[in-house]
């Protein structure tokens, strides 16, 4: 049989840098590879030492691999200069580089569906009879995906898309998809704080900024220009970059509540059923699987166990409560983000409830977690899966064998010599 096929794909999201290896037979099943991952590998700091610290690694065995790159940059020139020093440095290896680029918000949360739905099996399945098969009667999943920048919602609706601009189309091992996706750019975890921040401080008089969502007895300092340092917050004309802002915490659950509420926009007007700020969106459908940022959040806070959302809300009504002197000494290992989780968990209760519709009968249908089938949940292996659909199968090496007429003499004989 011929050689297994191998894909590098680079994640650079505004949080984090990774490289993913992936593999997958040359003799794909209706024209969509069986992929596994073989390698991952985070890598701290900026990326543009990352082809090199990562190829390093590879040996000479991929000589034939695939890679890609994707990311985040509201910079665009900024942007092409960090793409051109990447290809620069991939193209020195050997590998069939196809290019890097910055996925676009629906293509990062469809992907992401890809893979939740092909690890739990939803997509394709090893049967019983040795022969890889699309599943009957077995219903995919949605994808909900919080990062850094922004967040995804992708699923299969049970209604025509009444909007071609999150309408999205897969053919994967022979079956068609039509989905739903849309991707909130700044209403990612990091932006969303952000953008929490800045409406606490132009709604405060002075430099002292009262936060409702940060624990009682907590304070720090923040200028201006750190403040509004991204597109996503507009600093007021006003505002002095060198200012130094006081922010200190008051630890007060309800207000919390209706300052994460005020980002978003809940009017639908008349464009029919949507999710926030008018973007359509039909009712949410089926089992979701929740990652990335929803699952480490609400991980830290113990309600990964599909508890009631009633339950929910009292936890994190309860940690809101919590001064920051017990807070810290309950979690110590945790000092870096502890301050911000009251603010999260609210916020991703705002965004599933109010934005994405969910509500106390539908909460039971999202899932939290990290991984499935003991493999990271992200947009990499959806792409990777996805792009082997138009890498060709490598032809079968030739098997020696007799030339037709032979074997039809050969079983000419056997038959005469039986009788």
């Amino acid at each position: 049989p011929s050689a297994p096929q191998h894909g590098l794909v680079f994640d650079a999201g505004s949080t984090h840098t990774s490289l993913y290896i992936y593999r997958w037979r040359a003799d794909k099943e209706n024209g969509t590879g069986i992929v596994s991952q073989v390698e991952a590998c985070s890598v701290s700091g900026e990326c543009w030492g990352l082809p090199s610290l990562s190829m390093a690694n590879l040996g000479a065995a991929l000589h034939g691999c695939v890679c890609a790159f994707a990311g985040r940059e509201e910079n665009s020139s900024k942007a092409e200069q960090v793409l051109a020093e990447v290809s620069k440095a991939i193209g020195e290896y050997p590998v069939d580089f196809r290019g890097a680029r910055i996925l676009t918000g629906s293509e990062e949360g469809s992907f992401g569906w890809i893979t939740v739905n092909y690890l739990l099996e939803t997509l394709v399945k090893f049967s019983f009879a040795e022969k890889w098969e699309h599943p009957q009667d077995t219903e995919v999943l949605g994808a909900l995906d919080l990062g850094g920048a922004s967040t995804q919602i992708t699923f299969q609706p049970g209604v025509p898309a009444e909007d071609r601009n999150t309408s999205v189309f897969f053919r994967l091992y022979g079956t068609n998809y039509s989905l739903y996706s849309h991707s909130y750019l700044c209403y990612g975890q990091s932006q969303a704080l952000k953008m929490l921040l800045a409406a606490l401080h132009q709604a405060s008089p002075s430099s002292q900024i009262k936060h409702p969502c940060y624990p009682q007895g907590y304070q720090e300092n923040v200028t201006v220009a750190e403040l509004y340092d991204s597109p996503c917050v507009r600093a007021p004309s006003s505002a002095s970059p060198g200012l130094v802002l006081t922010v200190t915490g008051t630890g007060d659950p309800a207000a919390c509540d209706a300052a994460v509420r005020r980002l978003f926009n809940f009017s639908c007007g008349a464009q029919g059923p949507c999710g926030f700020n008018g973007v359509y969106q039909p009712p949410v459908r089926g089992q979701f699987l929740a990652f990335a940022g929803f699952y480490y959040t609400f991980n830290f806070l113990n309600l990964t166990r599909q508890q009631s959302l009633r339950e929910v809300n009292t936890t994190v009504h309860s940690f809101c409560r919590r001064n920051w002197t017990e807070v810290r000494a309950l979690f110590p290992k945790d000092l870096k983000y502890l301050h911000t989780y009251c603010s999260v968990a609210f916020y991703i209760l705002t965004l599933l409830l109010d934005g994405y519709k969910f509500n106390e009968h539908t909460w039971s249908n999202i899932h939290f977690s990290r991984q499935a089938a003991n493999t990271d949940i992200g947009w990499t292996l959806g792409f990777m899966l996805n792009l082997t659909n138009m890498i060709p199968a490598e032809a079968l090496q030739q098997v020696k064998g007799h030339q037709p007429g032979l074997w039809a003499g050969a079983v000419s004989f056997l038959v005469l010599a039986i009788v």
